[in-house]
């Protein structure tokens, strides 16, 4: 073999190990609202080693509650992004699961990817890491064997086997399936803005352990209204665009800021607009839950 056909081959060999590469990384992490009553997760888990024992399987969260897609969708925009490119995610929150929703493989352009129905579990990941490819499962390949009599559990039977397979390099991501436009089934939510001097957002989650009360409006927003520790920041909060709660609470940097009981606006984990009771419940106290219907307008004196 001449130096220039080497050189060629090298180059060849090494492009497409970095083509493959990120979905080698042999990583899976599952997300489900299946609990851990049963044996559902551990199933899922025990097809995936099936594909391969070298895999390393971890859970995100398999405390969605029932049938909740969009906190399954919110619980993977907290967290996919600091997983390391080539990480599988199975996210298994499917109400019409055997019914004609597509089951597909998105990779998101920062490189990990997500196996799950399209059923509005990619509404906030597609929007905030964007959509490399998206592929719809091809069953007659990526479906465990034997299963097909099985229509009520997606998750084991196609999910994880496909997660499996891609992470441990057994298929590459073209083999997962046909190409797909790319776009997602997509919930409608406020996203945050600036409307005048009043910020408009949604509350995507509660901080469900304290009853705190999170928002995606950034902290890179509500930093054009120019606020300091101790201003008075207005709250309305709405459910189907009805008024459920007003209030005044200061802005503060921790919770111990203010008396216990009292409210107080705060700068969550994730630098997101949030509120608070300190040491109690401020979601329980005023009756206030999350999701796509739930939204927040937030003005500073």
């Amino acid at each position: 073999m001449n130096k220039t056909l080497r050189t060629l081959t090298f180059l060849f060999l090494l492009l497409l190990s970095a083509k493959l590469s990120s979905a080698q990384n042999k990583i899976v992490v599952f997300q489900s609202d299946f609990g851990l009553k049963d044996g559902a997760v551990s199933a899922m888990k025990g097809v995936a080693m099936g594909v391969s024992t070298d895999l390393k399987l971890y859970d995100l969260t398999h405390e969605i509650p029932a049938y909740n897609i969009w906190e399954a969708s919110y619980r993977l925009e907290q967290t996919v992004r600091y997983w390391p490119a080539g990480t599988v995610f199975v996210s298994v929150v499917d109400p019409g699961v055997g019914t004609t929703r597509k089951s597909v493989v998105l990779k998101t352009k920062s490189g990990q990817y997500i196996v799950t129905p399209n059923n509005g579990t990619l509404t906030l990941v597609a929007q905030s890491l964007g959509i490399d490819e998206i592929r719809e499962i091809n069953e007659a390949v990526n479906r465990r064997k034997d299963s097909q009599k099985s229509y009520t559990f997606h998750g084991r039977d196609v999910y994880a086997y496909t997660a499996a397979r891609l992470a441990a390099g057994a298929i590459t991501f073209e083999q997962v399936g046909p190409l797909l436009p790319k776009q997602v089934v997509s919930i409608p939510y406020q996203q945050a803005v600036m409307d005048g001097k009043i910020l408009k957002g949604n509350i995507p989650v509660l901080d469900v352990q304290y009853g705190n009360v999170w928002t995606n409006i950034p902290d890179t927003l509500f930093k054009q209204l120019g606020p300091k520790y101790g201003d008075v920041v207005h709250v309305s909060i709405f459910h189907k665009n009805k008024q459920v709660y007003k209030g005044d609470m200061p802005y503060t940097q921790t919770f111990g800021a203010v008396a216990e009981g009292k409210p107080l606006a705060y700068l969550n984990s994730l630098l997101q607009v949030s509120f608070a009771l300190n040491m109690g419940d401020f979601a329980k106290t005023y009756d206030v839950a999350s999701g796509g219907e739930w939204s927040v307008e937030v003005s500073v004196n």
